[in-house]
Order: structure tokens, then C-alpha cells, then sequence
């Protein structure tokens, strides 16, 4: 009997709670729905002020916000939560313009998805945001069903790629990445000196059929290196081949 109630007192430990902020009733209706059934906890907000209010007076484990809401927008909302926190955001948008998501993950979004999106993306970036910060770890059964490969941490000249957290080392100086950054460089670093597509570094960050335009990966390796940059200012590993696409140098 006691071994069952430690057993159900851990279940309700490991529960994470999703702060979902939106004026559309819809998607906090569909979203919230999906997170309950991957065994998150979630707690919805139509409008920006009462949500930081609960996000600073009862934090949850990472939140969704919106970008385009009335009063306070979702720009506003980050940059006021981040005078107090640094609770993990992504940002959900309609908004195609290349300089809010510059300015949102300038500000401290951990990553960035535009509308429509697919619901399995969300849950993949959220669980990988949680994992990366420690709070979402694999079950013994996820770890066996993942290939060796991808749970090893591996190191290609000096740079060191930890997939299960999805961090990055460079020089053993940590480089935060949002997840997409992660998994873009990721594709190019498993074969360096191969020369990958925009079209293959999209599907390997957005591997669930979502469109995004030929500038959005350019944008992420721009970010990137300057990312890299900032611990290195020799950093070129990442490698522009004209016309062709992106390669990555471990020499």
C-alpha cells in the first residue's frame, strides 16, 4: 500500500503544467486539450495582463503565448515577464514577418511557431524545452525505444551535442539554442563537410509536413552564428555554399 501511494505521489510530481496565453478561445480550447492528453496539467489565458499576473504569482513549468492579442500583446508579455523570469515561452503567431520572430527570440523566446501549426510540432518542441531544462525526463521505456545514436552525447571537432538535453558546447562553453536552432545544426553537424539543402534542414526541423519559406532557415543559421559568435568571435563552422545550401566544418 505505501509503495503504491509513493508510487502516485511521484505521478502527480512528474506532471507538468503548460501556461497557455491566447484571445482565441479555440485554440486554448484545442491546445489545452492535446496537453491534458500527453499528461500535462494546463492553465489558459485569454488576454496578457491576467496572465502575467498568475505566470509571476504561481509559475507553471513553460508557457505558449501568442503574439497578436489585444492590450497587451504577446511581445509586451515577454518582455515584462522577463524583468522577473525566466520561464521557458514559445511563441504562437499568424504573423509571417521575420522581425517579430527576430525580436521575440532577441527577447528571450525559446522558440518560435507560426500559425497554422501542427499540434504534434508543439508537443515535440515543448517536451524537447522541458528536457533541455531537466523537468521532462525520458521514462526508462522511452530511453530503450530511442536508438543509441540518439541519446549519446557526441562531439564533432569542438563542438559537443547532448540530444537528450538539446544542448550545445562549443569549446566547453554552453551555446543556447532555441530547439529548431538545435535541430538544424544537429542535421549538418551527424556529416560534416556534407552539403545540406534549405529544403533538408527544414524537414529536419519541421518534420511534420509544416510549410515554411526558403528565408526562415537562412534566419535560423543567422541567429546561430551569432549565437556562437558570442562565445567564439572566430566561429565559421557554419559554411554557406551558394546556391546550394549549408554544410558544417569540423576541421
Amino acid at each position: 500500500m505505501a509503495e503504491l501511494s509513493e508510487a502516485l505521489a511521484s505521478s502527480v510530481r512528474q506532471r507538468r503544467v503548460i501556461a497557455l496565453v491566447d484571445d482565441d478561445r479555440n485554440i486554448l480550447t484545442t491546445v489545452s486539450i492535446a496537453l491534458q492528453a500527453e499528461g500535462y496539467d494546463t492553465r489558459v489565458y485569454s488576454e496578457g495582463e491576467t496572465a502575467l499576473k498568475a505566470l509571476l504569482e504561481n509559475p507553471p513549468d513553460l508557457a505558449v503565448f501568442d503574439i497578436k492579442m489585444p492590450r497587451m500583446d504577446g511581445m509586451e508579455l515577454l518582455r515584462r515577464l522577463r524583468e522577473h523570469s525566466a520561464l521557458p515561452v514559445i511563441f504562437l503567431t499568424s504573423k509571417d514577418d521575420e522581425r517579430d520572430e527576430e525580436a521575440g527570440l532577441e527577447m528571450g523566446a525559446d522558440d518560435y511557431i507560426s500559425k497554422p501549426f501542427s499540434l504534434r510540432l508543439l508537443l515535440a518542441r515543448i517536451r524537447a524545452i522541458l528536457r533541455r531544462g531537466g523537468l521532462d525526463e525520458l521514462s526508462a521505456d522511452e530511453q530503450a525505444a530511442e536508438p543509441e545514436e540518439q541519446r549519446a552525447t557526441y562531439s564533432r571537432g569542438r563542438l559537443t551535442i547532448d540530444p537528450a538535453r538539446h544542448q550545445v558546447l562549443w569549446d566547453g562553453r554552453q551555446v543556447s539554442l532555441t530547439v529548431t536552432e538545435f535541430l538544424i545544426l544537429e542535421a549538418l553537424a551527424v556529416r560534416p563537410g556534407v552539403i545540406k539543402s534549405r529544403n533538408q534542414l527544414m524537414d529536419a526541423a519541421y518534420p511534420d509536413e509544416v510549410y515554411v519559406d526558403d528565408r526562415t532557415v537562412d534566419s535560423h543559421i543567422k541567429r546561430m552564428r551569432r549565437k556562437f559568435r558570442t562565445v567564439d568571435r572566430e566561429f565559421s563552422a557554419i559554411e554557406t555554399l551558394y546556391g546550394a545550401g549549408y554544410s558544417f566544418s569540423d576541421g
